[in-house]
């Protein structure tokens, strides 16, 4: 047992709290009464040590029995302190003040709560060692360690002038605003610190210069560039590294590539933000060379190296080479991170390998990777995206904790499957969290799921639900929601989405510019749909291809291919989707001879092998122009088996030039595709309808039957005033379509008068007119709240074309 001033120790502690000094270093010791065990521990020298208590400090200063005292402690460390003058004399000592600093910088470095952080700042003031500029230093940083940035700025605030002179202060407070995010207010103090005369060193400009890169203003990183060269450290080592990663960030790569050539000494720092910085601008090739001239260097690429350099090629869509990398480096034996894994896991996911993927999450656990969150959550994505949303499941329920990416990331598995109504569940158990809320990429995820599925209605609903909640749109919504205007011609309510984007300062960014150019082309607005394509500063591929598809779905042949000729002139190669485009715009406006050579300038000038879909159009251009023979030509020789898109373009040539021998012989392979596009069947139907072959008709149509195939419902918008009538074929007839079909019937008779023989004669109209019926109204309300709500159909009331612009569409 230790004796310390003749005090048995464990009896001494048996009854208070005590604190310990050291004499021989002047340590201070503050220990639980029941720690008997690690106080002994930590006593194992053989200093004397000199133990006060109550009584002991009472009878050596002399202390009044009411004399104030602090009690407090971290956790189970409550030390009591009592304070007099002559104990306070004894502790503000010089040789005593250096070790008590030492002491709470220990304790501060320890601390894992705010409570304890709280509790040593007491401490401190206690013993009047807040004048330590040194302490008030480590105190902002603890408390921005542990999230408590206010307190730290009132530290730094309340510390004496003096204080404020010392650099090390300065760049504590600095670290704590852009640790945290807060760049804006870390320069700020930045240039308050210039204005008042403190210098800055090679610990603080890479801090302001990091705060200027997420900032992303130009004129700001130039200014402390300046400052860098001003001050002479522009061959620092550590601040030419973060104006390498702030010129990555701003996009200017060669100002980035300048600095590092300049650099008469690099560290693995320096050649992994390089490499970094091309990833981060989605050069692969840069960031290849880089890490080759770093091999050629003598330096071996660390782990680090090699995730910035997969995900340079990851971002850049090359895939397999990304797989190839990542089977090199485990070859060559250099440490798998944790990043790493999450980076081929997302190539996984995009490239549906989900066989690879299990392999990979076989990996994981093995290497003892999977408790790491954001490997999970890429786990969850890789198996989500490959359609197997059971694992994606299972994963998410075993997790032990989870954030708001791991609930996204099982709301976009199930989404993208298809799955709206699962995906809208977990997206309702996420609104219903305690904790979390879902942010804008749950509420994208849901509505964009819904309308790729054609459930528009719903999508819009949902977008009223968030605005409804204080969220805002961001550019991936918006272009979601465009789509479902295109899709309903809601083209008020776009043009209202339209206005959000310009106040949101949102119209520069490319994919909610193609979202506005599809949006108005599909509703045929074509002069805002043009204004806004003309608008657009960086033209993409899709930009280009949008344009042309709208102009082509209306019958403007001659402008999509205007348009096409112009986007080759200025450098871009068209791709598949262009050709789908322009050769749809051909056939629907009857340009056969522009078809025919833009068909065969595929493979010779612009390298594009034709598909299934360039095929289709070729025979739908071929025969709307009644050349059925070549269309059935082409459809022979085609390179692969054709598919039934294929030859029922060409049964419905048959159908509009009533010749029903290619179309049996179309009808026939068809059929032995075993389809199950019930348009097909239809139209062989109807083509032996009108040859008067009804027998033949009629079996077709039984044939159908029994293979369970069901045409779907032909449907047409109207758009009167603020609201959307949308009528269906074969539905029950309902209250207020007579005068519906008095107005047809008035039409029909006026455009046989004029010479216009319709199809089906009047009396054949009066039978089959009933089959039009008004399926629902949709009312688009103008509010702050874009309101898309379904109401009973209009009694006794009919639209007038005075009213107001109608707008039809015809599906």
């Amino acid at each position: 047992m230790m004796n310390l001033r003749g005090v048995q120790f464990e009896e001494a502690i048996q009854s208070r709290n005590v604190l310990i000094l050291e004499t021989g270093a002047a340590s201070l010791f503050w220990f639980e009464a029941m720690e008997v065990d690690s106080v002994s521990n930590e006593l194992q020298h053989e200093e004397e040590y000199v133990l006060l208590d109550l009584d002991s400090v009472s009878s050596q200063f002399e202390i009044p029995e009411n004399a104030p005292y602090v009690l407090s402690g971290l956790d189970t460390m409550h030390p009591v302190l009592i304070i007099d003058d002559k104990l306070k004399l004894f502790i503000s000592s010089p040789s005593f003040t250096t070790h008590i600093v030492n002491f709470f910088d220990h304790l501060l470095r320890q601390c894992t709560l705010p409570g304890h952080c709280k509790q040593v700042h007491a401490q401190i003031l206690t013993t009047g060692t807040c004048q330590s500029v040194f302490l008030a230093a480590r105190l902002v940083t603890a408390y921005a360690r542990l999230g408590l940035v206010i307190d730290a700025q009132k530290v730094f605030d309340t510390t004496l002038f003096q204080g404020t002179s010392n650099v090390l202060l300065w760049n504590s407070i600095l670290r704590a605003n852009v640790s945290h995010g807060f760049y804006e207010k870390a320069l700020k103090l930045y240039d308050k610190m210039r204005r008042l005369g403190v210098w800055a060193d090679g610990f603080t400009l890479p801090l302001v210069i990091r705060a200027c890169a997420f900032m992303g203003r130009s004129r700001l990183c130039k200014n402390v560039h300046s400052h860098v060269i001003q001050m002479g450290f522009q061959n620092h080592l550590h601040v030419v590294n973060e104006l390498i990663g702030m010129y990555g960030k701003l996009g200017r790569m060669e100002c980035a590539r300048q600095l590092f050539d300049k650099m008469s000494v690099r560290s693995y720092v320096s050649w992994n933000t390089l490499v970094s910085s091309y990833a981060l601008n989605y050069d692969c090739d840069g960031a290849s060379e880089i890490y080759n001239r770093m091999e050629l260097d003598g330096l071996e690429p660390n782990p680090v190296t090699w995730t910035s350099l997969l995900s340079s090629h990851a971002r850049c869509g090359r895939n397999e080479k990304t797989m190839e990398l990542f089977d090199m480096m485990r070859v060559r034996g250099t440490e798998t991170t944790a990043e790493v894994l999450a980076v081929v896991l997302s190539v996984c996911a995009d490239m549906a390998l989900v066989d690879k993927g299990k392999k990979i999450h076989g990996y994981v656990i093995r290497g003892g990777f999977g408790e790491y969150l954001f490997v999970k959550n890429a786990l969850i994505r890789m198996y989500g995206k490959c359609g197997d949303v059971e694992n994606a499941y299972k994963l998410f329920v075993l997790m032990e904790s989870k954030n708001l990416v791991s609930w996204n990331a099982l709301i976009s598995s199930y989404a993208e499957s298809g799955l709206c109504d699962e995906a809208y569940a977990i997206f309702s158990q996420l609104d219903a969290h305690p904790v979390m809320t879902p942010n804008i990429i749950s509420w994208s995820a849901v509505i964009q799921g819904f309308s790729s599925t054609g459930q528009g209605e719903k999508s819009l609903e949902l977008f009223r639900q968030m605005q409804g909640a204080g969220v805002l749109p961001n550019c991936v919504t918006i272009s979601s929601i465009l789509s479902v205007c295109a899709e309903l011609a809601a083209i008020n309510l776009g043009r209202e989405i339209h206005g959000h984007v310009l106040r949101a300062l949102m119209d520069s960014n490319i994919l909610v510019g193609n979202g506005l150019i599809n949006m108005y082309t599909k509703c045929g607005s074509f002069n805002e749909g043009n204004r806004v394509f003309e608008n657009i500063d960086s033209k993409d591929l899709i930009s280009w291809n949008t344009m042309i598809a709208g102009y082509g779905m209306h019958g403007l042949g001659e402008n999509a291919l205007r348009i096409f000729h112009r986007m080759v002139k200025m450098g871009f190669k068209p791709d598949n989707v262009t050709f789908i485009a322009v050769l749809s715009a051909c056939s629907h406006a009857g340009l056969v001879t522009e078809g025919r050579l833009l068909f065969y300038r595929m493979i010779g000038v612009y390298g594009v092998k034709p598909q299934m879909e360039h095929y289709a159009c070729m025979v739908d251009l071929l025969g709307r122009a009644g050349l059925l023979q070549e269309g059935s030509n082409i459809v022979k020789n085609m390179p692969m088996k054709p598919n039934a898109c294929v030859w029922s373009a060409l049964l419905n040539s048959c159908r509009m030039h009533k010749n029903t021998d290619i179309a049996e012989e179309t009808a026939t392979h068809i059929f032995n595709l075993n389809s199950e596009m019930a348009g097909s069947y239809m139209l062989m139907s109807n083509i032996y309808a009108a040859g008067g072959r009804w027998e033949d008709s009629a079996k077709v149509r039984i044939l159908a039957k029994e293979k369970g195939l069901r045409k779907i419902r032909g449907q047409s918008w109207i758009q009167v005033k603020n609201k959307v009538f949308v009528f269906s074929a074969g539905n029950t007839m309902q209250a207020g379509l007579e005068l519906i079909y008095a107005i047809l019937y008035h039409l029909a008779l006026q455009m046989e008068r004029v010479g216009y023989v319709p199809k089906m004669g009047v009396g054949e109209w009066e039978e089959t007119i009933g089959t039009c019926l008004i399926f629902r109204e949709v009312d688009l309300c103008s509010e702050e709240h874009y309101c898309y709500s379904t109401e009973a159909p209009f009694a006794g009331s009919s639209p007038h074309p005075e009213d107001q612009n109608i707008l039809m569409v015809h599906e």
